[in-house]
């Protein structure tokens, strides 16, 4: 097998025409420099140079050998610009998992971020919460007695307390708060797809409250849900985070005795948590959840 090394001492005496100015150029005696070559044309078992009065010359193999080499320093060069480029973050691939309302809420404003300072980096986003993945970054809700695996940094994000949607002309609508336990007579509105963390923080809580709420629609999404109690079917109860901007003819209430919450968090991957462009996620996002941006109260 060829030396690299002993290739690029070939290539700059090639360049050069000279033992004393290639190794000038390379940080080397002449004499290891001639080493150098020596060693390479008994690796090749060819003559590569000849002498030529007082200096050398290089033969037809010589010159063919380092014309070939140029290729191989090309593609070296390149690699070493992707390793330069991936230490800084700047190129590569990321990928953030997100449950519905954080990806609605959260994600533009850090996937904008995110290209703008590591333009050369590939985001792949995952629906996580209906779809299976195993994400680099995934913004997740918490289950309640779930561990987490060795392999995984957790940042807690954020509380999101559960509000009720009423209409303006319920009784509930302009009141600060309400028990749970006051929802028990009323028809409900469902929001929620699958039997889920969302959903059983939810009826953790109205268990608590001691009654099931009563379903008497079913939608798999929260605005389909507020649409629905904007007609005066029911209500429904949804985290703040995925109320977004409140239809018209709409009020929230607070929630208490007890409040519903679900705790919101991020999961890195160890091998990518030092990741420049992995950190500056987890920056962007806990810099949204500080600044307000993610959840009004």
């Amino acid at each position: 097998m060829l030396d690299i090394p002993r290739l690029r001492v070939l290539r700059a005496v090639v360049a050069s025409g000279s033992i004393r100015a290639s190794a000038a150029a390379l940080g080397y005696t002449p004499s290891a420099v001639s080493q150098q070559i020596t060693t390479l044309q008994r690796e090749t078992g060819l003559q590569l140079f000849e002498r030529s009065g007082r200096g050398i010359e290089p033969t037809e193999a010589g010159r063919t050998l380092a014309a070939e080499a140029e290729a191989l320093f090309e593609a070296f060069s390149r690699v070493e610009q992707v390793a330069s480029e991936l230490r800084a973050g700047r190129v590569g691939r990321l990928s953030i998992g997100y449950f519905g309302s954080a990806g609605s809420t959260w994600l533009a404003p850090t996937v904008a971020a995110l290209r703008t300072e590591f333009p050369g980096l590939r985001l792949d986003l995952m629906l996580t919460e209906f779809t299976q993945g195993d994400p680099d970054i995934d913004i997740f809700v918490e289950e309640t007695g779930a561990e987490h695996p060795g392999s995984v940094v957790v940042h807690r994000l954020a509380e999101d307390p559960y509000l009720a949607v009423v209409r303006l002309d319920d009784p509930l609508a302009g009141l600060p708060e309400v028990p749970l336990a006051a929802l028990a007579e009323r028809h409900w509105v469902d929001n929620d797809l699958r039997e889920g963390p969302c959903r059983q923080v939810l009826l953790n809580a109205c268990t608590q409250a001691g009654f099931s709420p009563s379903f008497v629609v079913e939608t798999h999404d929260y605005r389909t849900a507020m649409s629905f109690v904007a007609t005066g079917i029911g209500l429904t109860v949804v985290p703040e985070l995925g109320i977004g901007e409140l239809p018209d003819g709409l009020a929230t209430v607070a929630l208490a005795s007890p409040a519903p919450v679900r705790h919101l968090s991020l999961a890195v991957k160890k091998p990518i948590a030092e990741h420049p462009a992995a950190r500056r996620a987890v920056e962007l996002l806990e810099s949204l959840v500080c600044s307000g941006k993610a959840l009004a109260g």
